[in-house]
C-alpha cells in the first residue's frame, strides 16, 4: 500500500512539475521606424474559459505582469524610437505591465533581461534551466533601478475577441501603434521616431 502511494504521489509530482514548465507558444511582432526594425518577442497563454479580472487577482502585490506566460518578453529595438512619447535607445528589453487595482495600466521597459529559471526553480529541466524568466514578486527590488521608461497604456478597441494573448504593431503616421490585447480588452501605446 505504501508502495502504491509513493507512486501515485511521485507520479502526481511529475504532473505539478510538467505543468509548472510547460512551455505556451510564443509570439512575435515586428514593425519599422524609420527603416529600423522594432520587434517584440512573447509567450501566449489562453485565456481557457478563465477571465481576465480572476487572472489579475493573482498578481503579486507590485502588480507587475509579464505581459506574456513563460520566458520574459522582450522588446527589441535597432533604431532609436519613442515608447509612449519617452525615448529609448537602441538595444533589447524586457517588457513589462503595470496593472494597478485601480488607474491607468503601463508598458515597463528595463534592461534587465530577466533570471534564468533555476535561480527561481531548482529542479527546472536541463533544456530550461537558463532560459529568462522575468522577475514576479521581487520586480520593485531587484531590478526597479534599471527601468528604461513607464508609459501610460491606453484602453483600445479589440478588433476580435482574442482567446490568446496577443501584441501586434499597425502602421500611424511615421511610426506605428503597439497593441496588446487578450479577451474582448486592449491596451496600445505609439512606437515613433526621436525626432
Amino acid at each position: 500500500m505504501k508502495t502504491r502511494f509513493a507512486t501515485v504521489a511521485a507520479v502526481a509530482a511529475l504532473v505539478f512539475a510538467g505543468a509548472l514548465w510547460a512551455q505556451s507558444s510564443r509570439g512575435s511582432a515586428s514593425t519599422t521606424v524609420r527603416g529600423k526594425k522594432v520587434a517584440v518577442d512573447y509567450g501566449r497563454p489562453a485565456l481557457k474559459g478563465r477571465t481576465i479580472d480572476a487572472l489579475l487577482k493573482q498578481l503579486p502585490p507590485e502588480r507587475m505582469w509579464r505581459a506574456g506566460d513563460s520566458e520574459v518578453t522582450t522588446f527589441s529595438t535597432e533604431g532609436d524610437v519613442r515608447v509612449g512619447g519617452q525615448p529609448v535607445k537602441a538595444g533589447k528589453y524586457s517588457l513589462y505591465v503595470h496593472a494597478p487595482e485601480s488607474g491607468q495600466w503601463a508598458l515597463v521597459l528595463n534592461s534587465d533581461l530577466g533570471q534564468p529559471l533555476v535561480d527561481i526553480w531548482k529542479e527546472a529541466p536541463e533544456n530550461l534551466k537558463n532560459a529568462p524568466y522575468p522577475y514576479l514578486g521581487n520586480y520593485e527590488e531587484k531590478i526597479k533601478a534599471k527601468e528604461v521608461a513607464r508609459v501610460p497604456l491606453q484602453e483600445a478597441q479589440a478588433a476580435a475577441p482574442a482567446e490568446n494573448f496577443t501584441i501586434s504593431f499597425a502602421p500611424k503616421g511615421s511610426g506605428s501603434t503597439m497593441t496588446l490585447a487578450w479577451g474582448e480588452q486592449a491596451w496600445a501605446t505609439d512606437v515613433t521616431p526621436v525626432k
